[in-house]
């Protein structure tokens, strides 16, 4: 199968993507890199001349090139569903990013006329399809019948000293809860996959370190219309061997998940514990399941889409915006300081 084409747009995070994602990294047996853009002229036109890459000078432009299939999409959230729209009705597909938007009624309205026009638009958070770590914590769910969700945990950390440069991650209401929207985001979304549709939520969130206006500290926690309860911790305070672990546990009613538990565990290579059983007859398993987790891009399914595969099981619009829903009512409780409603 031929690799994809693709234009990366935006590079503040872009370059990074660039660096470690797209040209020599997982992606790279599956797209390929034939341009970049970015509304800094000079430092597109630097990344163009160290990839031997087309620097465009816009979107328009890039839509405009008939040699382009797909873009990958890598400018702020805040409006990126209008962005992600004149892609898709140029006839071109997007890889994208997370958080995929604040506004979750455009974000609904953007992925539903992306299925209407038979686009492709793929995030790496939530992924189209189940990751390697999500199927197997589902499989034992099944397997070992653990029963109604109670509860789930997530912690995810880095060291990070950032001084303020005016971009969104400035932004109180572009970037709400900063270490939230920046990092907790992956949490979000495996949690609802677990515990279901999200009732309320509150937060609390404190600056230590940065140099920012915006927190670098920061707990959110969910009420779920089933009665589980969610919490998720994100900071840029920490450092340490393993950062961004995502550290997970999920308690069921019949046991518990454990997901990068403990201090020596390698978050590179990812590890699994389930526990369950009576006080008599307790049942551990440990796995360390093949395959993109979570929060990594499945280039490998976003070229079998082009190539115009249907993919069984991919994600629906209305999964991907249920974290973008619980993200806006945060929005509003870091104001507010009270509960609000998803």
């Amino acid at each position: 199968m031929e690799r994809i084409n693709i234009v990366v747009v935006g590079l503040h995070f872009g370059r990074c993507m660039l660096e470690s994602n797209m040209i020599d990294g997982p992606g790279a047996a599956y797209i390929k890199v034939t341009g970049v853009c970015d509304l800094n002229a000079p430092l597109a036109a630097e990344l163009a001349q160290k990839y031997g890459v087309r620097a465009y000078a816009s979107l328009n432009e890039v839509l405009a090139d008939p040699t382009v299939p797909a873009v990958a999409l890598f400018t702020g959230p805040i409006g990126r569903a209008k962005l992600v729209e004149k892609i898709i009705r140029a006839g071109k597909d997007v890889m994208t990013t997370k958080p995929f938007e604040l506004d979750p009624e455009a974000a609904l309205a953007v992925l539903r006329l992306a299925k209407s026009l038979g686009r492709v638009v793929h995030l790496n958070s939530p992924n189209p399809l189940l990751p390697a770590d999500l199927t197997q914590m589902s499989q034992w769910h099944t397997e070992f019948k653990l029963g109604r969700p109670i509860a789930a945990n997530f912690q995810v950390w880095c060291s990070y000293r950032e001084p303020a440069d005016n971009s969104w991650y400035d932004d109180w209401d572009r970037c709400p809860v900063a270490p939230i929207f920046r990092l907790g985001i992956y949490a979000l979304n495996d949690i609802v996959y677990f515990l279901g549709e999200p009732e309320s939520v509150q937060v609390t969130h404190s600056r230590i370190f940065t140099g920012r206006p915006t927190p670098d500290n920061g707990i959110l926690t969910i009420r779920f219309q089933n009665g589980a309860l969610a919490s998720v911790f994100a900071s840029f305070c920490i450092s340490g061997d393993f950062p961004y672990a995502n550290t997970t546990t999920f308690n069921f009613e019949h046991g518990s998940i454990f997901r990068n538990v403990g201090p020596h565990v390698d978050s590179k290579a990812g590890r699994l514990e389930l526990v369950t059983g009576g006080p008599a007859a307790v049942i551990t398993r440990v796995a360390k399941p093949e395959g993109e987790w979570s929060g990594g891009y499945q280039w490998a399914n976003f070229q079998r889409a082009l190539s115009g595969e249907k993919l069984a099981g991919e994600i629906s619009p209305e999964q991907i915006v249920a974290a973008v829903r619980i993200i806006a009512a945060m929005a509003k409780a870091q104001h507010s300081g009270r509960t609000e409603m998803v």
